[in-house]
């Protein structure tokens, strides 16, 4: 009897802080659920201002801070014991950074209402907490994901500029952190996607029983990450210039090179596997709207950025927790029918935000208002499925 009351009692428990991956994707999903309403409503009604900047700061930063933030860190809390072979982070310590992350978001929602320092000191407490937690098992295994950790150093270090910015209504400083930002991410994207995309469809494919294999270039893969990098470095000293233009150019054509050889059209009728591909296409997309736009003027590809963000960002965020949510707690990698809904409707989102200005410059609102509102059904779908999957105990019994 003792023996299946606490069986019962451990199907039942709440297991939402036994992973990295489960407070974070929930949150990440969470908050992308909130925050577009919230800036549909604020964009419709003329924003007040964030602090002393313009109020569209508030929707970058947060964005990116907060909503790719989440995902980012659930993903390397997740990650790391996988690579190195440490126990997973779970109980007090995961439960500080989350609380971290709220409170960063919290104090990014009061500006003004409460000390600036008071503030900063929330918005820049969670990155050097998560630094701490994965420094140590990655240089004791010395694993080859070391330079990550800069990458995360980095996105510290621009939040502090962004913050200064807030303090000063520095428009100009704040611009260019977030540039720099977006395109550190992206550098996130095109490091971790080279090696999750091609690995997850080569599996899938030889499941399948299929002798075609999915091709990897090393030469390309190095001249991918290094236009990526150069990117990076040319939107902070020469931004919007034409030799951005050029370089987002040569990265569009070698991010179709490489995506050529990792069979996306034989991911067909397997909406976790095609999503990723999707995801992954929108980064040559945007990048070659940004070149359009930058070298020849092109109206219509003038919302590359959010071909980036919205497409690259939120599909592959999408794409990565429903895989790994399944993964980690002992499910089968199949998603339902509404994720499958989901995955289609973050795609529709992305193409209304990013194309549907040119094709109805005079409906900019209506156009706007529905790609939020495809945004909020494809993370409402999320919540309500992985909800009870992420906050549940593994399915097969297991720890994690």
């Amino acid at each position: 009897m003792s023996l299946t009351i606490s069986a019962d009692r451990n199907v039942n428990r709440c297991a939402l802080f036994d992973y990295g991956f489960r407070p974070f994707f929930l949150l990440c999903g969470c908050y992308a659920l909130a925050i577009i309403p919230i800036w549909l409503y604020r964009f419709a009604h003329a924003a007040t201002p964030f602090g002393t900047l313009p109020a569209m700061y508030w929707h970058s930063h947060e964005m990116l801070y907060g909503f790719v933030m989440a995902a980012v860190a659930g993903f390397l809390l997740t990650a790391v014991p996988s690579w190195t072979g440490a126990r997973g982070f779970a109980g007090r310590p995961l439960m500080i950074v989350v609380g971290l992350w709220v409170l960063g978001r919290l104090a990014m929602s009061t500006v003004g209402a409460v000390p600036f320092w008071l503030t900063a000191t929330a918005e820049l407490s969670l990155l050097p907490a998560l630094l701490m937690l994965l420094a140590p098992p990655i240089f004791r295994s010395a694993n080859r994901n070391a330079p990550l950790l800069a990458v995360v150093s980095v996105l510290w270090l621009i939040d502090i500029a962004f913050v200064v910015a807030l303090q000063r209504g520095d428009g100009a400083l704040a611009g260019s952190a977030m540039r720099l930002a977006i395109d550190l991410v992206l550098i996130l994207v095109t490091v971790i996607g080279g090696r999750i995309v091609p690995a997850f469809t080569a599996n899938a494919l030889r499941q399948r029983g299929e002798t075609v294999s999915t091709v990897t270039n090393r030469p390309l893969e190095f001249v991918v990450i290094g236009l990526m990098v150069a990117i990076a470095i040319t939107d902070v000293f020469a931004p919007d210039s034409r030799v951005s233009g050029a370089l987002a150019a040569l990265a569009a054509l070698a991010h179709v090179i490489r995506l050529g050889g990792w069979r996306s059209f034989r991911t067909r009728g397997e909406p976790i596997l095609w999503v990723l591909h999707v995801g992954y296409a929108w980064l040559p997309v945007g990048l070659a709207l940004k070149a359009s736009a930058l070298l020849g003027g092109a109206d219509w590809a003038m919302k590359w950025q959010h071909a980036l963000t919205a497409g690259t960002f939120a599909t592959m965020i999408l794409a990565v927790m429903t895989r790994a949510s399944l993964g980690h707690t002992g499910r089968p990698l199949a998603v339902s029918r509404a994720i499958t809904v989901a995955y289609l409707s973050i795609t529709l989102g992305t193409l209304l935000r990013v194309f549907g200005v040119a094709v109805f410059p005079e409906r900019y609102l209506l156009t706007v208002t529905l790609s939020g509102l495809a945004w909020v059904l494809c993370f409402g779908i999320f919540v309500v499925v992985y909800a009870p999957i992420l906050w549940s105990p593994r399915a097969d019994g297991k720890p994690g």
